[in-house]
């Protein structure tokens, strides 16, 4: 069946039309996957045509951001639900957004994405445990980070000195980082250069504001904001289907539900390491080839963090995660939801 799928999207570059014997449908065209709904997906023509489509059944994966061939129909039926064509095949991905599932292990969420958007906000909480692990995941996806400080107008005199010297941190070791207002408006021109001519995907925890600022960005998205719980603190969530928005100032976005707490179960420590961008000159030059990077002889890690080469909470997040991994692989549990 890959072969068959292989050599259809050959002859589509060649030029050629694939004759499936069906004088229903018209000729191939290439496609873009806006959204998918079970066995069936809504599929944007190059020619700008919103179509819900069957999906072959040869086709074992298909995801929001997926570039494919389609067949539309001839004629179509009336009906907001009707079928108007067959997702024929899937191009390569240059990228794929991914996060563990428990039931089907490593869960494919989104492809072809640019950069990953990790929002964080005041409030529920600031803290950099939470960033530090969506930074892993995007590292290991080989997907470029940026980090979004979302609410600044909530930072209040006390809280100022630390959450700008944390910032200062990430962009001292080469991330991006933007502070947005969905409020006031500050950093959202900004915004939208970032992600001119780009895919991008907001990630993060619930009300940290990823879909208030969606809705700041795109008025016309009529995306659901959820309000911080008065008696948790944490976000309600809206947001139930992957979908891809069009960006009216440029670049697209991919609106994903998420997950409240991004496990990393599915990575070996050394990759949580080589995630760590800082650590990557030190990698390999331990003393012991089963280094631990705490309390271990020669450990270069150990000995750049004491030379001030890393710094103190990013060398604790990263015994954090570690320390984590073992409980997360035996319990095979996360929380998971849809996003805000």
């Amino acid at each position: 069946m890959r072969t068959n799928q292989k050599k259809k999207l050959q002859s589509h570059d060649a030029g050629e039309t694939t004759d499936l014997q069906d004088s229903t449908l018209g000729p191939e065209q290439q496609g873009t996957i806006i959204s998918r709904f079970g066995q069936h997906a809504d599929v944007e023509t190059d020619g700008g045509h919103l179509a819900r489509c069957n999906i072959r059944r040869n086709i074992k994966s298909l995801v929001t951001g997926d570039k494919v061939i389609v067949r539309l129909a001839l004629t179509s039926e009336s009906g907001a639900s009707r079928i108007e064509g067959i997702v024929e095949a899937v191009h390569p991905r240059h990228s794929q957004l991914s996060r563990p599932d428990l039931y089907d292990g490593v869960k494919i969420i989104a492809s072809n994405i640019d950069q990953i958007l990790i929002v964080t906000s005041v409030k529920p909480a600031f803290t950099t445990q939470i960033i530090d692990r969506y930074l892993v995941a995007a590292e290991d996806t080989g997907i470029q980070p940026v980090i979004i400080l979302n609410k600044v107008d909530l930072i209040t005199p006390e809280d100022a000195p630390e959450i700008d010297a944390a910032l200062e941190r990430y962009q001292s070791i080469g991330y991006q980082v933007y502070r947005v207002s969905s409020i006031t408006g500050e950093g959202v021109e900004q915004l939208h250069a970032l992600m001119d001519g780009k895919v991008s995907v907001f990630v993060g925890q619930s009300g940290v504001g990823k879909s208030s600022m969606i809705n700041a960005m795109m008025p016309d998205a009529e995306l659901l904001t959820g309000d911080i719980s008065q008696n948790s603190g944490l976000g309600q969530h809206t947001t139930t289907t992957a979908k891809l928005l069009h960006i009216a100032t440029g670049g697209d976005l991919i609106d994903s539900p998420g997950v409240r707490e991004f496990a990393l179960w599915h990575l070996p420590a050394d990759r949580v390491g080589w995630c760590f961008i800082e650590f990557r000159d030190y990698l390999g030059t331990c003393k012991f080839r089963d280094c631990k990077h705490l309390n271990d002889p020669g450990c270069s890690i150990t000995e750049a963090f004491k030379a001030g080469e890393i710094t103190e909470d990013r060398y604790n997040n990263y015994h954090r995660i570690i320390a984590s991994l073992d409980e997360q692989r035996h319990a095979r549990h996360f929380r998971a939801g849809p996003d805000e």
